[in-house]
């Protein structure tokens, strides 16, 4: 995967160099399969897993990137974003002239599967709160619920490091639907029927929900611009994000595009005012 600068409005576009330059650019209507993963087509093209690195891109401010692969998968790097965050880091950003545009939630959308809810609701800045439910001892001695004001919490420090997790007695399942073929302790979190398998343990200790919003946050960045509103999840997954996503851009009066001349009029928005590539 190479990380290539695009020029202003450009949004985040996945190139596929071994179709000979295909694009597949990121977008909730794009979306095209989410079973246990985020996976966007176009014309017939498949990128896989890009949730990590959206969420690192919404993490570190980047409106215009070209992200070019030479497979149909994003690299699972860690399971988490962190290694995406550092690698930008390490190189650095740029900031363009046009302004950031912002989604600015208007009134409250919902959307629910069984028991499980998503929903977007007004908030000056962005908030992301995620309720996990999961009936398992290891998962029971953990923080379920997590709740992050983003004006006041680092992205970077306490939700990019959550990893992807499961457990093991599951794994064969899902290999079955060529789906977790790469996985292993060094991509995600394992849990046996009574502990967390790594021997590194867990990096937070609500490492569980942290990657749920992590998750959710990258499935969002679909949207094209960051959001100005609040986030909550109740069971919720890939799934219902993107419906939830979906859902948004259908009803025009609960959104609207704004932005900001100067860090002063930006209300909670931890994030540069200036676009970055």
């Amino acid at each position: 995967m190479t990380l290539r600068p695009a020029d202003e409005n450009t949004g985040i576009v996945f190139v596929r160099s071994d179709l000979q330059n295909a694009i597949v650019r990121a977008r909730p209507s794009g979306v095209s399969d989410t079973t246990l993963s985020t996976t966007l087509s176009e014309n017939g093209v498949q990128v896989a897993t890009v949730e990590h690195l959206l969420s690192a891109l919404w993490g570190l401010g980047i409106d215009n990137l070209i992200v070019e692969l030479n497979s149909e998968e994003v690299p699972i790097m860690d399971g988490s974003a962190a290694p995406f965050v550092d690698m930008i880091r390490s190189v650095g950003m740029k900031s363009q002239k046009a302004p950031r545009a912002f989604v600015r939630i208007k009134r409250e959308i919902r959307v629910t599967q069984g028991e499980a809810l998503a929903l977007l609701k007004p908030f000056p800045g962005f908030k992301a709160s995620y309720t996990f439910v999961a009936d398992h001892p290891v998962y029971d001695r953990y923080p379920k619920e997590a709740e992050f004001d983003f004006a006041r919490v680092s992205y970077v420090d306490e939700v990019s490091r959550a990893r992807s997790f499961g457990l093991i007695r599951d794994l064969n399942q899902a290999r079955a639907i060529n789906r977790c073929l790469g996985s292993s302790l060094e991509n995600a979190v394992g849990i046996d029927d009574v502990k967390v398998i790594n021997e590194e343990g867990l990096r937070y200790d609500d490492e569980f929900v942290k990657h749920k919003v992590l998750d959710a946050i990258g499935d969002l960045y679909l949207l094209g611009q960051p959001m100005l509103g609040e986030f909550h999840g109740y069971m919720s997954g890939h799934t219902l994000n993107n419906k939830l996503a979906q859902a948004l851009l259908r009803c025009e009066d609960a959104w609207d595009v704004v932005s900001f001349e100067n860090d002063a009029e930006m209300p909670g928005e931890p994030v540069l005012i200036p676009s970055t590539v």
